[in-house]
């Protein structure tokens, strides 16, 4: 395919997200609100048009000294068409980018390893490389348009039922931050949820919320060994998504409507996505349910939503791109998605194709020393 790419106008940024997240295949990472995010903290974003009309995000960083950029295309192009036509189209978009000074370009767009796109871009100069994202592969619990709430909960082990009515019977509430649902009474929410106060969905106002979520969640990368970005980033992303009605945070309050968990998810492409989940380690044997009452609620919250599919993200890690065995750290983890239902998913994962190998060799080294400088003179 050849074909014109032109950066977008400021007017086809306002229908951006309902080419690039609203549509099946979509992905919040090809989104305005997230290529403005990575924007603030660093990147340079391109958004691009095909002359047909197909949009792509591509967030670059340009190395320092040497000239010239990375690009990575988070989560593009979105697979919304033929595979033929998005490899295609990958190409198309790498040799934009390269004819305007970027080196190399990344792209991991969610398409299952069994279609054989990852053959057809490698053919075309691609090579597979680790990940951006935590994970390569995913876990899904599919929602037929027939399902019913009543007969699949009826479907699930009887631990994970009890675990379930017991939160509810502690008196633990579901508050659903939702910019798609609104602020209203529980009628807007559903029911099982409850609506947050007015107000609470503005980027000032959310962020106290998302800052609690953040306190469990670096609690929780210190006891497992897992990185996670700063609390500045991440509220950042957080207030930002919401606004944006991409991302729907539910948190858990007890009796005393005090919070005692919460998870983030991702509204895109037909699916619920699972983000980031935490409880409150010293709560957990008065209230054992917490998590897998958030997740029973997001199943009912896409349910109603009439979405494809909960998507419950990877459980793989660097160095064991696959299901995790028995006895290793990520299979708990595993189990635990699977007691709701939930198959796993075999995806193509991240590539890359160099069109300048010496400038990318360079680059990386002068971005590493860029990274080293600053933190060393701060603990001078």
């Amino acid at each position: 395919m050849t074909e014109g790419i032109r950066p977008a106008r400021p007017d086809e940024l306002d229908d951006w997200d309902g080419r690039t997240v609203d549509v099946p295949g979509g992905n919040v990472y090809q989104s305005v609100a997230w290529g403005r995010y990575r924007e603030r903290h660093g990147w340079r974003p391109r958004f691009l048009v095909f002359e047909d009309g197909f949009r792509l995000l591509s967030l670059e960083r340009p190395w320092p000294l040497v000239g010239g950029a990375g690009a990575y295309l988070s989560r593009g192009p979105i697979p919304a068409e033929g595979l033929e036509r998005t490899a295609a189209r990958l190409r198309a978009a790498a040799d934009h980018l390269a004819a305007d000074g970027v080196d190399v370009v990344a792209s991991d767009p969610e398409i299952e390893a069994s279609t054989g796109y990852a053959a057809l871009i490698e053919a075309d100069g691609f090579a597979q490389i680790e990940e951006i994202q935590p994970s390569r592969h995913r876990m899904r619990l599919a929602l037929p348009s027939d399902t019913d709430e009543e007969a699949l909960f009826r479907s699930f082990g009887s631990t994970l039922r009890q675990l379930i009515h017991a939160a509810e019977k502690a008196g633990l509430r579901v508050v659903r931050y939702d910019a798609r649902s609104g602020a209203g009474p529980e009628p807007t929410v559903g029911p099982g949820f409850e609506a947050p106060p007015p107000g609470s969905l503005e980027p000032a106002a959310a962020a106290p919320v998302f800052e609690r979520l953040y306190d469990l969640l670096e609690a929780a990368a210190v006891r497992r060994h897992f990185h996670i970005a700063s609390k500045a980033a991440f509220v950042d992303w957080s207030v930002h998504g919401l606004a944006a009605g991409h991302v729907v945070y539910l948190e858990v309050r007890d009796t005393d409507d005090e919070p005692v968990g919460g998870a983030t998810f991702y509204r895109h492409g037909g699916r619920l996505t699972y983000s980031h989940s935490a409880d409150r380690v010293e709560l957990r044997r008065q209230y054992p349910g917490v998590v897998r009452l958030i997740l029973w609620r997001a199943i009912q919250l896409a349910i109603r939503d009439r979405l494809d599919e909960l998507d419950l993200a990877g459980v793989d890690v660097a160095g064991a791109r696959r299901e995790p065995r028995e006895g290793e750290e990520m299979h708990g983890l595993y189990a635990f998605k699977r007691s709701f239902g939930a198959e796993w998913v075999e995806l193509a994962g991240n590539h890359e194709w160099v069109a300048r190998p010496w400038r990318y060799a360079a680059g990386r080294v002068t971005a590493r020393l860029a990274a080293i400088v600053p933190r060393s003179r701060s603990e001078a």
